[in-house]
């Protein structure tokens, strides 16, 4: 049994999860049955731990205590071993300072998918299950509010979410932000990113809204915009009249997949030009993906080890988002999946000529990729809409965002989608606020506190706070 556990984990032991295309129907109770009951929707911190892996039982009779202990302690080597040639095969820069805590930071999450993948073979409960399960009771645990805040979970247009008040008297109407997750579309939650909210709103003195929208797998694109689109919506219409902020200075903001969210919504909302109170004021983006047709710029040949974000791993939480079909993942990493006509009128938006010559500095190999294959194009070729690559939309609808505040961090794999985003809209007259951080990683902002936080983590939060006080 262990054998086969470990040539069957072994061999995509760094996905998040693996075929994922009848994850619906393994744990449709776990997702939102009737959108219109938005508080009964999906809660990870909600989830009965034996309804969903304890339903599938898996019959092993251990004859003795020491055949249990026998077991378990080669679970245990097994996953030690596992764990340890995963960190085998990341890299921590130089520049990145505790480099020992980003290991453990990997380690823990490492060994949280490991776990998962074996409970997935053996038919216990899906790995995306269990990742949420763990993080959802140990890592993300709600806090009281703390003095200077008022928060509320209410729902906005039959979607969740999280509102974080300043207490104090405020001379005028407060500004507002926004928030969506990241998590590569399937994980995350408001009370994962519940720390990050506060300390927003409270330094800021802005009220914030945290946007609980469906995820992936069991939701795909455009689900999860959808949801951002009506919370914003809704909010922007009683902005004033229930929250006492003035609709003219709220903006949508997030991380990861969270600001690819941002983005696209606010070019769908300049597309539609529905009058001023309609549209964000602002749109702050934290290392954001942005595209899905170029996975070979310098950043990803830089960092393509570098924990938390692994460069296999982006197209993979682009399929999940876009439709599951992770068959064609080293097509798409090659460039298979962008046609020649494409691939020219990209190459002016993607080219690593439009990043500064420091970001080239380290190994990075320019590469021409001829080939194409039309059936890994079909597949994945609405990945490359604006609505899932806003770095890719065209210039009338660029030069219509808000105002931009976009961070980006040196050890990230997503680093040039954010640069090259940025230079889009500077050369399109749009104001652009860019704060990089020179020994950063991905997810940084979510390592703010306790033993495990990084001193650029609060850089990073802290110019963040700074943006939003200006508008």
């Amino acid at each position: 049994l262990l054998r086969k556990l470990l040539s069957q984990v072994t061999a995509d032991a760094s996905s998040p999860a693996g075929d994922q295309h009848h994850l619906s129907a393994q744990i449709s109770e776990s997702g939102r049955q009737d959108h219109g009951q938005a508080c009964l929707y999906y809660k990870v911190h909600h989830l009965d731990w034996e309804q969903y892996c304890g339903s599938q039982s898996l019959q092993i009779h251990f004859f003795s205590p020491f055949g249990f202990a026998a077991l378990f302690a080669a679970f245990l080597l097994l996953l030690i071993g596992l764990v340890y040639s995963e960190l085998m095969n990341s890299e921590i820069p130089p520049g990145v300072p505790s480099p020992g805590k980003l290991h453990l930071v990997h380690g823990l999450f490492v060994g949280i998918a490991l776990v998962g993948r074996i409970f997935e073979r053996l038919g216990l409960c899906h790995q995306v299950v269990f990742t949420r399960w763990v993080i959802a009771r140990f890592l993300a645990r709600k806090k009281p509010a703390p003095s200077g805040l008022l928060i509320k979970d209410l729902v906005f247009a039959e979607v969740p979410v999280r509102v974080y008040q300043p207490t104090a008297p405020s001379a005028g109407k407060r500004r507002g932000l926004v928030y969506f997750h990241g998590g590569g579309w399937v994980m995350g939650s408001i009370d994962v990113y519940d720390e990050v909210c506060r300390y927003i709103a409270k330094e800021s003195e802005t009220t914030v809204v945290n946007v609980e929208y469906r995820l992936a797998p069991e939701y795909r694109y455009p689900v999860q915009l959808d949801d951002c689109h009506a919370a914003t919506s809704h909010f922007l219409r009683v902005a004033e009249a229930e929250f006492g902020v003035d609709p003219r200075r709220v903006a949508v903001g997030g991380d990861s997949a969270g600001g690819n969210l941002a983005a696209a919504l606010c070019q769908r909302m300049a597309e539609k030009e529905d009058g001023p109170l309609t549209a964000p004021c602002a749109q702050v983006l934290i290392y954001p993906a942005l595209q899905m047709a170029d996975f070979n710029l310098p950043s990803y040949q830089q960092n393509h080890a570098v924990p938390v974000l692994f460069r296999a791993r982006v197209p993979f939480y682009f399929l999940q988002y876009l439709n599951g079909d992770t068959s064609v993942i080293p097509d798409v990493l090659e460039g298979n999946h962008v046609p020649a006509d494409l691939k020219l009128k990209y190459r002016k938006w993607l080219s690593p000529d439009n990043l500064p010559a420091e970001c080239k500095a380290r190994r990075f190999v320019p590469k021409v990729v001829s080939s194409y294959d039309g059936e890994v194009y079909d597949i994945v070729k609405g990945g490359l809409e604006p609505g899932v690559s806003p770095l890719l939309a065209e210039d009338a609808i660029v030069r219509k965002m808000p105002p931009m505040f976009i961070l980006t961090c040196e050890y990230d794999v997503l680093r040039d989608d954010g640069i090259l985003f940025k230079k889009r809209l500077e050369d399109l007259g749009v104001p652009v606020t860019w704060q990089h951080v020179s020994d950063g990683f991905h997810g940084i902002i979510n390592l703010s506190s306790g033993w495990l936080s990084f001193p650029s983590s609060r850089l990073g939060l802290d110019s963040i706070v700074n943006y939003v006080k200006t508008f």
